[in-house]
């Protein structure tokens, strides 16, 4: 019943992947081309998550990036630092801890903004890798993952919360959060990629 449920789901989620061509009116699919967003997780915020969800979601996202990795997915990790009180690049707070299995050949995007779309590359970085679905994960749920999701519909990316890979200080907060997105399983995630 567990997997009827998962390939229902999948039905649902590929159901709209359909353009309609301007000339001749006709639907042709849309391929689904994922990237992966690693969202803030810095050695600066880390301790104000909460953390009832920390050493689970820390694990879903190691899998989420593990995953991508393997099916030679693009993987891009965003890094936050206000204009005026940091953290500044360069320091150990700017970085992630290393416990998080990211790589220097992962594409690296600097904000300053809640979304990872202003005033940085993203779009143009997942526009030239012909990205069109984005998978979100980190921190905050509430903030800057959050800000992210709805900007990447702004930019007309189909984007998708991964359940239990995101974080707020606030368990019940990022509960609410995987309720109003569009979110999935890790699990659900990868059956869904791997087809």
């Amino acid at each position: 019943m567990k997997n009827l449920f998962k390939l229902f789901c999948f039905a649902l989620l590929t159901a709209g992947a359909f353009a309609q061509d301007e000339n001749t009116g006709k639907q042709d699919e849309v391929k689904m081309k994922p990237a992966l967003l690693v969202i803030d997780i810095q050695n600066e915020y880390l301790p104000y998550m909460s953390e009832d969800e920390k050493k689970f979601a820390m694990l879903v996202i190691n899998g989420a990036i593990w995953f991508f990795r393997e099916n030679n997915l693009p993987i891009i990790r965003v890094y936050h630092s206000d204009l005026n009180w940091g953290p500044k690049e360069g320091t150990e707070n700017f970085e992630y801890p290393k416990s998080v299995i990211i790589q220097e050949s992962d594409t690296k995007i600097h904000k300053h903004y809640p979304s990872a779309f202003i005033e940085t590359d993203l779009d143009k970085v997942l526009k030239e890798k012909g990205c069109n679905t984005l998978f979100l994960c980190g921190l905050s749920a509430t903030g800057c993952v959050l800000a992210t999701y709805f900007g990447s519909m702004e930019h007309r990316y189909k984007p998708f919360m991964i359940r239990d890979g995101i974080m707020s200080h606030n368990a019940d907060y990022t509960n609410m959060i995987k309720d109003i997105c569009e979110s999935m399983s890790f699990e659900t995630m990868t059956i869904m990629l791997q087809y």
